[in-house]
């Protein structure tokens, strides 16, 4: 496999090719159909399962890559849900210590998936708007 583009610039992954056309697959929607060669000119630095996962939206992407367990989706969840949440509440109503509750929201904002703020002048975190967008993705699609 490998990954090419249009004349017009989007994407494909070659399935199979002949002398003539290439079959390719649409990562964004997974329909493959056929295309002549001529029309197609590869992607340098691309591999085709960076291709496929350009299917997904950038915002999940970013989601899967920065959770790592149920415990950071269940954060996330409650904080695209809830809304800014001070830390000090999290600690009484999460069962987790308050060095894994900062570890993983230490994470998580390296992930860009949370941010700090300030809830009546108490340090709490809130889901970026990447995360509730990705969330409602996942949700609406389960």
């Amino acid at each position: 496999m490998r990954t090419v583009r249009d004349s017009s610039g989007k994407q494909y992954i070659v399935v199979k090719s002949s002398a003539d056309s290439s079959l390719v697959r649409d990562p964004e929607d997974g329909n493959e159909r056929y295309v002549d060669n001529d029309r197609l000119e590869p992607v340098n630095g691309v591999s085709p399962l960076e291709a496929a996962a350009s299917g997904v939206s950038t915002p999940v992407r970013q989601l899967l890559r920065g959770v790592h367990d149920d415990t950071d989706l269940g954060l996330l969840a409650e904080l695209s849900d809830r809304g800014p949440t001070p830390v000090r509440d999290m600690m009484r109503e999460y069962d987790l210590c308050e060095s894994d509750l900062y570890g993983r929201l230490a994470e998580l904002r390296a992930a860009g998936l949370v941010e700090e703020c300030r809830i009546a002048d108490e340090r709490g975190y809130d889901a970026t708007a990447r995360t509730v967008e990705a969330l409602a993705t996942l949700r609406a699609n389960d």
